[in-house]
């Protein structure tokens, strides 16, 4: 996998389009990838890791659904091959919650992203609430029998187990 950086970011977004503009317009400036996931989607830091690393390793083996990284890390992190449901995995108008995260890291494209939103490092993301494990189960097609066997203490396990059987499903 390529080194990258992952933080814990907030951004309130009025105009997506002009945003994420602004961000390729910084990621080829710098001549690095910057992949912005929706926590409140996400399975915790492990779920955007893994994501980064299946989208790298598809295009080291030419085997990627997408034209560019940021959107195969999206479908992965979205554990599917149709560009919609990866979309969803990316910021959205309105407030954020995201794994910002940049590959190779770069100090100086993080602290111009920070500006334009706030750092949330000191914020604990992996707990999830009853409302988030339903999400999760539902996006993911979690069960309520794999959950009474593995407990939902291992969701994240379940959620990383989906994202790599897309490699599978290619």
């Amino acid at each position: 996998m390529n080194q990258c950086c992952i933080g814990k970011f907030r951004i309130t977004i009025h105009d997506q389009d002009a945003y994420l503009q602004l961000v390729r317009d910084l990621s080829q400036r710098h001549g690095v990838h910057i992949i912005l996931f929706d926590a409140d989607q996400m399975a915790g830091r492990a779920h955007a890791e893994s994501a980064i690393a299946h989208a790298f390793r598809a295009f080291e083996q030419g085997h990627q659904i997408s034209n560019s990284v940021e959107m195969e890390a999206l479908l992965y992190a979205a554990g599917s091959r149709q560009c919609i449901q990866g979309a969803r995995f990316g910021v959205h108008p309105g407030m954020n919650r995201t794994y910002l995260c940049i590959c190779p890291p770069n100090q100086e494209v993080w602290e111009e992203i920070q500006k334009s939103g706030e750092d949330c490092s000191d914020e604990d993301w992996e707990l999830f609430s009853d409302e988030k494990i339903s999400l999760l189960k539902g996006i993911f097609g979690i069960t309520e029998e794999e959950i009474a066997i593995v407990g939902t203490g291992r969701l994240q396990d379940l959620v990383l187990e989906r994202v790599a059987l897309l490699e599978v499903y290619r």
